[in-house]
């Protein structure tokens, strides 16, 4: 169908309607900031989060390269899809009337609209009918595992909408289509039934099975999960894929436990229904679970949105499927792990219970307390690597050493770094002191070796992170402790289009401008008490930049000849994302024939030279640190009268 003139009445209804904050959720993990939320900018390589999304003006803008607009226009951008598209897509998820220009047109696209209502009825019908099959005779056994085995009331019962899908071939399909008179194909489409090869009819998908339907965010059946009653495999039996269930972008549950995870601001993701059904049965209501699926990225995404600190608990079977299923989870998400964009932790049940068996035999208190323990995923990881090995044996003691380094590598922050160095050394030295000093070195230079190897920004080496990483800690110690600067190095960052690459620091920054603009008399006065009060009410998500606000014996030092260090940061960071700029350019002139393209070459080559001249300057402006620069440091005077050096 070609593309239709949509009505300006529809389109501003759905401008009306969207959210922008829902909306790109989808594709970026969005942090609660002040009114607004960040993220990394999905249009560019970030590593830091520079995007940002206001639901106050329903705009959206990334601060390093100026992408901006409305819900409609980020659609555009991510999907590379015409204006047309959005926004009937958009009237789509948010149930709006599509008016059209052509008479023609309007009867289609309310045809494609209204399968979807129609999908959702099919789909409540069923459920309604499956409740009713669980109280008939042939749904006693059903029932009965429901209250026997598996202990439900029947509030839960009714709560969950549990149900049972009859054991006959057409049950279902006599139902909806003979007696209901559905459309056979709109049935079909809904995933409930199945054509039989070479046209000879349906039958029903699920049979003689524990029925459990799966909801949208809005409370709307959109799929099912069936349990064997019997031997039968598979075990569990999903819907298929549909209009309406896509079931790695759903959670079982979720549309129960958002606002319970919102409020206690953690989610716990565990592997099947009845896990979550025991769990929100025993009050424990901010459970969801995938669904037969290694937890995606685009789960992990909705969950992100209801926690503020962004924390998620896995809780899979202490098993080695469980284990598998843990590490596949850690995986999906590792990226945002390691940027600090989720605190992911992992909880393994004692005696390798899952937590429907252990809650028949312990409290939902007990059940918390473990959720309060869970280990953070790395140190969940450092534990997995050491299941089994016998470190007195040479081959195992150097395996679980390269393992670790290989874990330890990918961290971003120095100090994160340095402490589970250290706690390795800790566990694989098993208590010998000497042993732990001699490992954490050893640990310290393997890890430094391949750190950020094949996870490394964009065209930026190890040397330039630690260049970063010592001129941005070197700005915000000053910015923290010498308030008489803060103006100088707020200045020096605008002028130079400048901002902090790191993500820690980054975080950091922006709470400190949160923090002046609220209130910036009582920040003016102790700008690090206020911080550091915000800090303490989450350490696991601050905990890295806490080093900060102590004075060292460098600190001090660098109190002393502030605006040399200033300048000194400054022009390191611009030298670091010249060096970013021109290893890029030179790699696009690289790839790039000459011959079929003289233009662009040229125009790469002009971009090289420039970041090369741009270099050059900086190299020049740090050389030129005159005599009267260092005159003006106190320990300078002191220094030229004690050896009778006239002052100029």
């Amino acid at each position: 169908m070609e593309v239709p003139r949509l009505h300006p009445d529809t389109i501003e209804e759905v401008k009306q309607r969207v959210d922008i904050v829902d909306v790109v959720s989808d594709h970026v993990v969005l942090r609660k900031r002040g009114k607004d939320f960040t993220g990394l900018c999905p249009f560019h390589d970030d590593k830091s989060p520079s995007f940002s999304v206001s639901p106050g003006k329903q705009f959206y803008y990334c601060f390093s390269c100026g992408a901006g607009g409305n819900a409609i226009k980020f659609l555009m951008e991510i999907g590379k899809r015409s204006f047309a598209d959005v926004v009937l897509d958009l009237a789509k998820r948010y149930q709006v009337p599509v008016k059209t220009l052509e008479p023609a047109q309007r009867q289609e696209l309310q045809r494609q609209l209204s399968l979807r209502e129609q999908l959702y009825e099919v789909l409540a019908l069923t459920a309604k009918f499956y409740e009713h099959a669980l109280r008939q005779n042939d749904g006693k056994v059903a029932l009965t595992y429901l209250t026997e085995q598996r202990q439900l009331t029947e509030a839960t019962i009714q709560q969950f909408q549990l149900g049972y899908a009859p054991a006959g071939w057409q049950t279902l399909y006599g139902y909806l289509v003979e007696q209901k008179q559905f459309p056979v194909e709109l049935v079909e489409k809904a995933g409930l039934i199945v054509p039989r090869p070479e046209g000879r009819g349906y039958y029903d998908r699920f049979r003689d099975r524990l029925m459990i339907p799966i909801h949208d965010l809005q409370g709307r059946v959109i799929g099912f999960g069936g349990r064997t009653l019997g031997d039968e495999q598979p075990k569990y039996l999903n819907s298929p894929e549909t209009e309406l269930f896509d079931k790695g972008k759903t959670l079982f549950a979720l549309d129960k436990a958002r606002s319970t995870i919102a409020k206690q601001d953690r989610a716990v993701v565990v592997e099947g229904y009845f896990d979550v059904i025991a769990l929100h049965a025993a009050g424990i209501t901010n459970a969801v679970a995938s669904l037969g699926t290694a937890l995606s990225v685009a789960q992990v995404r909705l969950l992100l949105r209801y926690s503020e600190s962004k924390q998620i608990v896995l809780n899979f079977d202490a098993d080695a499927a469980g284990t598998k299923a843990a590490e596949r989870a850690i995986g999906e998400v590792a990226d945002l792990a390691y940027q600090g964009e989720v605190q992911l932790r992992v909880l393994n049940i004692p005696q390798g219970k899952d937590p429907d068996e252990f809650l028949k035999t312990h409290t939902a208190v007990n059940y918390q307390d473990l959720l309060d323990q869970a280990p953070l995923w790395l140190d969940w990881q450092m534990q997995q690597i050491l299941v089994g090995a016998d470190l007195n044996q040479a081959d195992q003691f150097q395996h679980c050493i390269q393992e670790m380094v290989k874990l330890l590598g990918n961290l971003p922050n120095a100090t994160l770094r340095t402490h589970y160095i250290h706690r390795c050394a800790e566990l694989l030295s098993q208590g010998n002191a000497r042993l732990t000093v001699q490992l954490e070195s050893d640990l310290r230079t393997q890890v430094r070796g391949q750190r950020w190897h094949g996870r490394s920004q964009k065209w930026q080496r190890p040397a330039d992170r630690s260049l970063l990483e010592e001129s941005e800690a070197q700005l915000l110690r000053l910015y923290l402790h010498v308030p008489e600067y803060r103006s100088l190095i707020r200045d020096s960052l605008e002028e130079r289009d400048l901002d902090f690459s790191l993500s820690h620091h980054r975080l950091l920054w922006q709470l400190i401008l949160e923090v002046q603009t609220t209130d910036p008399v009582e920040a003016n006065a102790d700008l690090i008490s206020l911080l550091q009060d915000r800090c303490l009410e989450q350490p696991d998500r601050w905990g890295w930049v806490q080093p900060l606000f102590q004075l060292d014996e460098k600190t001090q030092r660098d109190l002393l000849r502030a605006p040399l260090v200033v300048r000194t940061a400054i022009a390191s960071l611009e030298r670091v994302m010249c060096e970013k700029r021109r290893r890029h350019f030179l790699d696009l002139w690289k790839q790039t024939d000459y011959a079929a393209t003289p233009d662009l070459a040229q125009y790469y080559q002009q971009q090289i030279y420039a970041e090369n001249q741009r270099i050059e300057e900086i190299d020049r402006e740090q050389r030129q640190v005159t005599f009267n620069d260092l005159a003006q440091l106190p320990w300078v005077g002191e220094f030229q009268d004690a050896i009778g050096i006239a002052q100029p």
